[in-house]
C-alpha cells in the first residue's frame, strides 16, 4: 500500500470510530476486508488511526473537520506535510481537497491543544496542578513498551543478551533494574525465545513500580486480577501463596497459559469463591483509565460524565469488599491506573473516614516519572 491508500484506509476507520465503534473493532473489521494488506500495512495503518485518536480535538481543528479526512488532513498540517501528497485521488489515495478544505482549519485553542475530554478538564487540572498541561501533551504521544524480567528465571544482563539474539533492543530502567523498555524490535517480542521461555512478561514499567513498593506477604489475594500481570509480578518474587479472582472470570482466561509460561503457582478462584483471610490484597479497580489513554485512546472519547459516576461507585463498593477479605494486621493496596483525584486520593480518604485502615502509602506515576499513569495507596489493618 502506498503512503496515501494507508491514509485512505485510516479515514476509513477513523469514521466508523467517530460514529461510536470501538477502535480494535474498526481495525479488525477492516484488517478482515483487507486480505491485500501485508503485516506492515496493517500496522501503518493502526499507527495512524491511534495517532489521530490521541490527538483529535487539535487535529480536528488544523483540519477543519471532526472526520476522517479532517484528522488526516490535521496531521499533515501538524507535521508540515504537503497535504496534497496524501489527498492527491490516486493510488487509493483519498480524494483531492476541495477548496472549503484548503481553506478550512485554525490552530487548537488552549483546552483543545490538550487533547482531552472538555467535560473532565477541570477535574485533570485539580488533580495534576501545574502538572497538568506538561502530562496531557505527553499523552498525545506513542507509549513506550516495557518488559518485566521474571527474576526467577533470570537477571537484567542474561535477559538483555537474549532479546538482543533476536533484534530486539532493550534497556534497564534506572528506578527498576527488572524493568525493561524496548527501543527497537517491539513486534518479534511475542515470538522471541525470552517470552516464549517465561523470561519476560509485557507490564508497564508503571504498575511494575507499584508492585515492588508492596510489602511482603506469605498469602496474597488478587482480587481484581484481569490478566493477572500483577499476580505474575508478585509471583516472581517468591516465598507467598496467590490466588488470583475477578468478577468477570473470563478475563483470567489466558492466565493458566501466561503462568506456565512464567513457571508460577497462582491459584484462580471463580467469583464468589474467595475463601478466608489474607496478609496482603491487591484491588486494581475498573477505572478511567485516564493514566493509559495514549495506549488505548478512543476510551477517553467514549468515556461520559455519567460513565465516570458510575465508576467512583463501583470503586468504593469493590474496595470495600475487597478490604473484607484482609487479616488483622494485613495490608490492603488499592490502585488504579487514573491520574484523576476523585479516583485515587478521595477513594482512599473516604475509605479510611469509616475504616478500621491505617495509611502506610500512598504514590502516583505519571508519563513524566514513569510511564503510564497509575495510583496506589497501601493501608494496614489495625
Amino acid at each position: 500500500m502506498t503512503p496515501a491508500a494507508r491514509a485512505q484506509a485510516a479515514i476509513t476507520v477513523l469514521d466508523q470510530i467517530l460514529s461510536g465503534e470501538p477502535a480494535e473493532a474498526a481495525l479488525l473489521r477492516w484488517s478482515r476486508a483487507s486480505r491485500f494488506a501485508g503485516s506492515g500495512d496493517r500496522a501503518a495503518v493502526r499507527d495512524l488511526v491511534f495517532d489521530a485518536l490521541r490527538c483529535r480535538d487539535s487535529r480536528a481543528a488544523l483540519g477543519g473537520a471532526l472526520s476522517g479526512r479532517g484528522l488526516i488532513l490535521g496531521m499533515c498540517r501538524e507535521e508540515g506535510l504537503d497535504p496534497a501528497l496524501i489527498f492527491s485521488g490516486s493510488g487509493h489515495g483519498p480524494d483531492p481537497l476541495a477548496d472549503s478544505e484548503l481553506t478550512g482549519g485554525r490552530q487548537p485553542d488552549d483546552d483543545e491543544a490538550l487533547d482531552l475530554p472538555g467535560w473532565l478538564l477541570p477535574s485533570w487540572r485539580m488533580a495534576l496542578g501545574e502538572q497538568a498541561g506538561p502530562i496531557a501533551r505527553a499523552m498525545r504521544e506513542r507509549a513506550p513498551v516495557w518488559l518485566r524480567i521474571n527474576t526467577r528465571l533470570a537477571d537484567t544482563a542474561s535477559t538483555q543478551r537474549c532479546l538482543a539474539e533476536e533484534g530486539i533492543e532493550a534497556e534497564p530502567s534506572r528506578d527498576l533494574p527488572s524493568a525493561l523498555c524496548v527501543r527497537a524490535g517491539a513486534r518479534r517480542i511475542a515470538s522471541s525465545r525470552a517470552y516464549l521461555e517465561g523470561m519476560v512478561e509485557l507490564q508497564d514499567l508503571s504498575p511494575q513500580l507499584a508492585c515492588a513498593e508492596l510489602p511482603q506477604a506469605a498469602t496474597v489475594l488478587d482480587f481484581c486480577a484481569g490478566g493477572g500481570g500483577k499476580s505474575l509480578a508478585l509471583a516472581a518474587r517468591g516465598g507467598a501463596k496467590i490466588i488470583a479472582h475477578d468478577a468477570n472470570h473470563d478475563r483470567m482466561r489466558d492466565l493458566p497459559a501466561r503462568a506456565k509460561r512464567a513457571r508460577a503457582r497462582i491459584e484462580i478462584a471463580k467469583p464468589g469463591q474467595v475463601l478466608g483471610d489474607f496478609d496482603l490484597v491487591l484491588a486494581d479497580v475498573p477505572c478511567s483509565g485516564s493514566g493509559t489513554w495514549r495506549r488505548t485512546p478512543d476510551a477517553k472519547w467514549r468515556l461520559t460524565a455519567q460513565g465516570f459516576q458510575d465508576l467512583l461507585g463501583l470503586q468504593a463498593r469493590i474496595m470495600s469488599e475487597a478490604a473484607g477479605h484482609v487479616a488483622a494486621g494485613g495490608h490492603l493496596a488499592y490502585m488504579t491506573c487514573s491520574l484523576l483525584r476523585e479516583e485515587n486520593q478521595d477513594q482512599v480518604a473516604a475509605f479510611l473516614a469509616q475504616a478500621a485502615f491505617e495509611p502506610v502509602m500512598q504514590q502516583i506515576f505519571t508519563p513524566l516519572d514513569a510511564s503510564d499513569g497509575f495510583f496506589v495507596a497501601v493501608m494496614r489493618r489495625r
